[in-house]
């Protein structure tokens, strides 16, 4: 499940609300061990999940860096190259 979270910290442009919420969902998802909570955890999933993109947001607004911004591209062929050769490999 995790796999699906991605650095979101000093990009080009910059991380968007639904990408913070995808990786607080799939936080969550992991901790709890529920891709889809029951209903009586329904709500207290959806809190988390809520509070998590919550902070999240908080701690790449506040993040400093003196890097360059990455291009998101560019890290996309990276990702690419590196599954081919992994995968071509297996």
């Amino acid at each position: 499940m995790c796999r699906n979270i991605r650095t979101l910290h000093n990009f080009e442009p910059a991380a968007t609300n639904d990408e913070v919420q995808a990786a607080a969902l799939q936080y969550v998802r992991k901790i709890s061990g529920a891709t889809k909570p029951s209903k009586a955890n329904e709500e207290v999933f959806n809190r988390a999940v809520a509070e998590i993109a919550h902070i999240t947001g908080h701690l790449l607004e506040d993040l400093v860096t003196t890097a360059p911004p990455k291009d998101r591209e560019v890290e996309a062929a990276k990702a690419k190259a590196r599954s081919a050769a992994r995968f071509a490999s297996a």
